[in-house]
């Protein structure tokens, strides 16, 4: 899984933006201490979106508040997608009240454009150097956290067949039954989703696999297999969505949450392996700035980056974390195997930024969306 790692990191083509501001603070040992004592005088961090069952965060959050006490931690939309939590910073720039989000966790592609708009503060954490380069703005701004790459959740009590590739989708057999976790033009797991889709067509990457993919629910909402209900794990219990895309980390989750009731296979779509890196990143209006760096001090410590692979994330520390040993082989076991991640493709930000512009504008237009 180390070589996975390695191979994942290195295929993100991530533009160096121009130098020329300040380094970011750096903690230390002795730093941390009054980054601590800072925090305590906030008395509170507020995150958003981050759902309990995501990459282990329930675990992580409450690990969080057990280390430091004295913070509350006020939770703010938890299904909200990456678009929301960017509009979130952009409607709260005067407001220091509990609607104002301290910290954010959004697709690599709103990292940059949230940069670019000076909506980001500069921090780096004390295990800043063991974050690959090509996972960080160098400046501080965003920073890689974890990945994982598209799966579907089938319920087989159900679909007696399981699909094993997006081509699958479209047999008759697999009516009302597959679901997207939400809007593409808002959440970045569904916009991946749409864009594999297009790979799995030979699209090539960026716009061209977004039409293509766009083209491809359309076509499984014409014949009737699409389902226009977000895919969850209520809706996978009920039967509503048999069949549904998300992270492999949350299907694996809800897999381990219904724990048989009913039975639910995971597969990775053998025609086109999709992996998302997400990014954290501090609000340059945070409230609570103290309180929001010492947040990403924990989760880039070797304890918080355990918490995400409990959940079936891959660390964005994991080779590091890997060569020093310090990886429980139980962790390991329950992780899927690699081979499942050898195709994986990483979209490049360029990429991604074409397949957001055509989403946007064709999506609604294609689908009859609001």
């Amino acid at each position: 899984m180390n070589v996975h790692l390695t191979r994942a990191v290195s295929a993100l083509t991530i533009v160096a933006l121009s130098a020329g501001l300040a380094q970011a603070q750096t903690a230390t040992a002795a730093s941390l201490d009054e980054l601590v004592t800072a925090a305590k005088a906030e008395g509170q961090l507020t995150t958003i979106a981050l759902p309990h069952d995501w990459c282990g965060y329930g675990e992580v959050i409450a690990a969080f508040k057990a280390k430091y006490p004295f913070l509350t931690v006020n939770e703010l939309n938890p299904n909200a997608g990456s678009g929301d939590e960017i509009e979130a910073i952009k409607a709260n720039k005067g407001n220091t009240g509990p609607q104002a989000p301290d910290v954010i966790d959004v697709g690599l592609s709103f990292g940059p454009a949230a940069k670019a708009e000076g909506l980001l503060m500069p921090y780096k954490v004390s295990t800043w150097d063991s974050i690959p380069d090509t996972a960080k703005d160098a400046e501080g701004h965003w920073y890689g956290d974890y990945y994982g790459v598209l799966a579907l959740a089938v319920n087989t009590d159900i679909v007696k067949e399981v699909p094993k590739s997006f081509a699958d989708l479209k047999d008759p057999k697999y009516a009302n039954s597959v679901a997207i976790p939400g809007d593409p033009r808002t959440g970045n797991s569904t916009m991946m989703t749409v864009y594999g889709a297009g790979i799995a067509t030979g699209a090539k990457g960026g716009a061209d696999a977004a039409k293509a993919g766009t083209a491809f629910f359309k076509e499984l909402k014409e014949n009737g297999n699409f389902v226009p209900v977000n895919g969850s794990a209520q809706n996978m219990a009920q039967g509503t969505t048999p069949v549904l895309f998300d992270w492999d980390y949350n299907v694996l989750a809800m897999r381990d949450k219904l724990a048989g009731n009913p039975p639910m296979e995971v597969v990775v779509p053998s025609d086109a392996v999709i992996a998302g890196v997400y990014v954290q990143a501090i609000s340059a209006y945070a409230p609570h700035p103290n309180a929001a760096k010492l947040w990403m001090e924990y989760l880039y410590s070797d304890e918080g980056q355990l918490g995400w692979l409990k959940g079936y994330c891959h660390p964005i520390r994991f080779n590091d974390l890997a060569a020093n040993d310090k990886i429980p082989a139980d962790l390991l076991a329950k992780m899927p195997a690699p081979e499942s991640y050898a195709k994986a493709i990483f979209p490049t930000l360029d990429e991604q930024s074409a397949a957001k512009a055509v989403v946007a504008e064709d999506w609604a237009k294609e689908m009859g969306a609001q």
